[in-house]
């Protein structure tokens, strides 16, 4: 958004300029930030986005934030301070994705593919060391996302998805190939040809790339050209142990010498 001194350049992830519904010629700013671990700062964070959103473009702007941890209980709603009877608050609304632990059933009926995403969240989450599972969880994600019957560009695109959340071992991976070929015949439609595993394959390896790199900068701030070399040309395993250092590492240059 803008550069500052103490807290370093910032990126909201996701800002969209909509049109109102009521036909007014007005519009609004919205702001979607979505969190997968649970972090004390967060609230003031999305505190500080809106300010500075609002400060840049002068509209309304909505912060919405959608948590993907795993602690049911945290779900920070407001940030503010009040001094010499001046109140300043930020309160905002939240969708908790483990609150949908229980309604699994009714995501995946939905013709919403955000439903069927939130799933797939769901069940990644669940079967985090249990590839087996995470395989039949798989199946039956791909299986409901041809029942939809829903147009070749958005089955790939979800399919970018399901790959990227729920990574198995090669030989399972296969499997899911060896049965979605099958899915494919069976259905008599074929939306992912053999070009386009290859094009899936490395869009997850870029979309992951583009991940670590974000979380790179909002721990050490703009990266060096070096840096940035080694994240383009980096190999699936590279991205996942740098991904996994970033975490802990005091530096950029000991993410780096994890692999």
């Amino acid at each position: 958004m803008v550069q500052d001194a103490e807290l370093g350049t910032r990126f909201v992830d996701k800002l969209v300029r909509v049109t109102e519904l009521c036909g007014d010629e007005s519009w609004i700013y919205i702001h979607v930030e979505v969190q997968g671990t649970r972090q004390p700062e967060f609230a003031k964070r999305m505190f500080v986005y809106n300010n500075r959103l609002f400060d840049r473009y002068d509209r309304p702007v909505a912060s919405l934030a959608v948590l993907a941890d795993e602690h049911k209980m945290w779900k920070p709603s407001s940030y503010g301070f009040s001094v010499l009877g001046c109140r300043h608050t930020l309160e905002f609304p939240v969708a908790k994705l483990t609150d949908y632990e229980d309604k699994l059933d009714e995501l995946l009926a939905s013709e919403n593919a955000f439903g069927w995403i939130t799933a797939a969240h769901i069940l990644t989450q669940k079967t985090r060391t249990e590839d087996e599972e995470r395989y039949k969880a798989k199946l039956r994600l791909l299986r409901i996302l041809y029942e939809r019957h829903w147009d070749k560009q958005r089955v790939i695109n979800l399919l970018n998805v399901i790959d990227w959340l729920m990574q198995l071992p090669e030989v399972l991976n296969n499997k899911v190939w060896q049965e979605l070929e099958t899915i494919e015949e069976r259905e008599k439609m074929q939306y992912v040809t053999s070009v386009e595993r290859i094009g899936i394959a490395k869009g997850i390896t870029k979309g992951e790339a583009r991940i670590l790199k974000r979380q790179l900068e909002r721990r050490f701030g703009v990266l060096p050209e070096w840096a940035s070399d080694q994240l383009v040309s980096a190999k699936e395993e590279e991205l996942e142990a740098w991904s996994v250092a970033v975490l802990t590492a005091p530096t950029l240059d000991a993410v780096f010498r994890e692999c």
